[in-house]
C-alpha cells in the first residue's frame, strides 16, 4: 500500500486529493519522529522541575493562573477533554472529519507541541485504519482554535464518545479496539494540544477548495453551451481584450471560452447576425468567473500555508528549550478567506442564473420556446427549475454576509476576540452546494435549448456535455418530476465527470 509522508512542511490541497481519490495511507517522516520526540523531552523535563508554564501544569483560560499539581496532571487532560466536547448538530462528513485527522496529525508533526510520539501515531493509525469520530458541526468560535469539535475527536482517542467504524456507528472504545488501536492515556499538554488548533475550519476549507476549482472548469463550460444556444457572439472572448486588461483569473477563463467554441456551427450559424451586442451575462463571463478563478487562488494560497502551520498553544522550541505562550490558534487567517471565497462561489451561481433565466425568456432567446417547453401551457418545460436557480442564488446572498467580522468574547473575556471562521468555512460550503445546483440547471436548460436548435450542433467541445448528460438524462418532451433531472445532473457536475469528459482529464 502507498504511504503518504507527513512532516507538517509541504503537505498540499492536490496531496490531499490524491490521498482520498487513491485511498492512500500516511505515515510520520524520520525528521518529524525526531522533532516530535525532542519536544516531549522539553515538556517532561518542565514537569519534573515544577516550574509553572502555562497549558503544562496549570489550568486553561480564565483558569491560567491556577498551578494543577504534578499527581493531577494527566486527570487534568482528560478533564479538558470531556468538558469541552460541547458540540452541537449534525455530525460532519467522513471525507471532512478525515481530513482534521490528516491536518491535526500533519501540524503536531511539525514538533512544537510537546506531544509524545504515541499521540500522533494514534492519529495517524486512525486515519489509516478509517475510524471516523462523531463530530458535532456547531459549537466553535474559531478561538482558541477549534475547542469543541477537536475535543470530540479526542475523545476516541482516549476511548469514549463515537464515530463511524466501516460504516456502523459505534461507541470510541470499540471502534479503538476493533481497529487494533491502542486508547491514550493522556500526559501533560496533551489534551490541549489537540484540542488547540484550527483544523476543523481548514479542513472544511480543503473540501470547499477542492469543490470551488471543480466549478470553475464547470461554469465555463456550461457558460459556454449557453453562449452557443442564445446564438451571442465570442467576439467578447477575443485575446486581445483580456491582454488589455491584465487580469489573470479573467485571461484563462477566456481562453477557455475560446477553445470551448472553437469551431462551433452554432456560433457560425448567425455569424452575420445583426446583433452587435449580447448581455453582461455572457459577455462578461470572463471578467466575472475571473475575478472568481483569482479569488480562489488567494484563497488556495492562504489555506495552504494553514494545512502547515502549527496552530496549538503554547509552543515548544526545541533550539533553546523555551516554552511560548501566543496566539496562534485565532482562526482569523482562515476566516475571512473562507467570507471570502463565499462570495467569489456566490457570484459564479448568480451569474449563471443569469443565463439560465435568458433561455426562459421567449422574448430574448432567439426563436426557442417559453421556457424550453414543447406543447407549452400543457407542459411547464424548466421554468420552476429557474424558479429553484433563483431561490438558491437569494439564498446564498444571506449566506454571505461575512462570519468574520463578528466576534462574541468567551471564556469570562480573557478570549474577547473571536475569528468565527468555522461558521464561515460551513456556510461557505452551503453556498458551494447551492452552486453545484444552479450550474447543474443551466446545464439541463442549455442541453435542452440545444436539442431545440437541431440540426445546428454545439461545438466539439460543448457536444460532449451535451452527449454525457444526454446518457442520463433524456430531452424533455413532456413536463416530468424536475427534481430527479436536476439531482443527476448536480452529481455528475460534483463528481467532476463533466469536466473530466469535456477536457479529456
Amino acid at each position: 500500500m502507498t504511504h503518504v509522508e507527513i512532516n507538517g512542511h509541504d503537505l498540499t490541497l492536490d496531496t490531499i486529493e490524491e490521498i482520498f481519490q487513491e485511498n492512500l495511507t500516511i505515515k510520520l517522516s524520520d525528521s518529524s519522529v525526531t522533532q516530535i520526540t525532542k519536544s516531549r523531552e522539553i515538556i517532561e523535563r518542565i514537569v519534573q522541575s515544577g516550574n509553572v508554564v502555562y497549558g503544562v501544569n496549570t489550568g486553561f483560560g480564565k483558569f491560567s493562573d491556577v498551578k494543577i499539581s504534578e499527581d493531577k496532571i494527566d486527570i487534568l487532560q482528560e478533564n479538558l477533554v470531556k468538558s469541552h466536547a460541547a458540540g452541537i448538530g449534525n455530525p460532519f462528513s467522513d471525507d471532512i472529519v478525515k481530513i482534521m485527522l490528516l491536518l491535526k496529525a500533519n501540524g503536531l508533526a511539525k514538533g512544537y507541541s510537546g506531544v509524545r510520539l504515541e499521540v500522533v501515531n494514534t492519529l495517524v493509525e486512525m486515519f489509516n485504519q478509517g475510524i471516523i469520530p462523531i463530530i458535532p458541526e456547531k459549537g466553535s468560535v474559531g478561538s482558541s482554535g477549534d475547542l469543541a469539535p477537536l475535543a470530540h475527536l479526542a475523545l476516541v482517542m482516549i476511548g469514549q464518545g463515537e464515530a463511524f467504524y466501516h460504516g456502523k456507528r459505534i461507541h470510541g472504545a470499540d471502534a479503538m479496539q476493533l481497529a487494533g488501536i491502542p486508547i491514550l492515556k493522556l500526559r501533560s499538554k496533551e489534551g490541549l494540544a489537540i484540542l488547540n488548533g484550527t483544523q476543523t475550519m481548514t479542513a472544511v476549507a480543503c473540501v470547499n477548495l477542492i469543490r470551488a476549482f471543480n466549478i470553475l472548469e464547470c461554469a465555463d463550460i456550461l457558460g459556454a453551451m449557453s453562449t452557443e444556444v442564445l446564438l451571442c457572439t465570442r467576439s467578447a472572448f477575443d485575446e486581445r481584450i483580456h491582454a488589455a486588461r491584465n487580469q489573470e483569473g479573467q485571461i484563462i477563463s477566456a481562453e477557455n471560452l475560446r477553445t470551448l467554441l472553437k469551431d462551433s456551427p452554432l456560433i457560425h450559424s448567425h455569424a452575420d447576425c445583426k446583433k452587435v451586442q449580447d448581455a453582461y451575462s455572457v459577455r462578461c463571463m470572463p471578467q466575472v468567473h475571473g475575478a472568481s478563478r483569482d479569488a480562489v487562488h488567494h484563497v488556495k494560497q492562504v489555506v495552504e500555508r494553514e494545512i502547515n502551520a502549527a496552530t496549538d498553544n503554547p509552543l515548544i522550541f526545541v533550539e533553546n528549550g523555551e516554552v511560548l505562550s501566543g496566539g496562534n490558534f485565532h482562526g482569523q487567517p482562515v476566516a475571512i478567506v473562507m467570507d471570502f471565497l463565499a462570495i467569489a462561489m456566490s457570484e459564479i451561481g448568480n451569474i449563471s442564473e443569469r443565463r439560465t433565466a435568458w433561455m426562459m425568456d421567449s422574448n430574448l432567446s432567439d426563436g426557442l420556446p417559453a421556457f424550453l417547453a414543447k406543447d407549452g401551457g400543457l407542459n411547464s418545460g424548466y421554468m420552476i427549475a429557474q424558479y429553484a436557480a433563483a431561490a438558491l442564488v437569494s439564498e446564498n446572498k444571506s449566506l454571505c454576509h461575512p462570519a468574520s467580522v463578528d466576534s462574541i468574547p468567551t471564556s469570562a473575556n480573557k478570549e474577547d476576540h473571536v475569528s468565527m471562521g468555522t461558521i464561515g468555512a460551513r456556510k461557505c460550503l452551503q453556498i458551494i452546494e447551492n452552486v453545484e445546483a444552479i450550474l447543474a440547471i443551466e446545464w439541463l436548460c442549455a442541453a435542452q435549448a440545444g436539442d431545440f436548435r437541431k440540426p445546428v450542433d454545439f461545438a466539439p467541445r460543448t457536444k460532449r456535455a451535451h452527449v454525457l448528460l444526454r446518457q442520463h438524462v433524456p430531452s424533455l418532451d413532456k413536463d416530468r418530476v424536475t427534481s430527479h433531472d436536476i439531482q443527476i445532473a448536480t452529481e455528475l457536475l460534483r463528481k467532476k465527470s463533466l469536466v473530466e469528459e469535456v477536457w479529456d482529464r
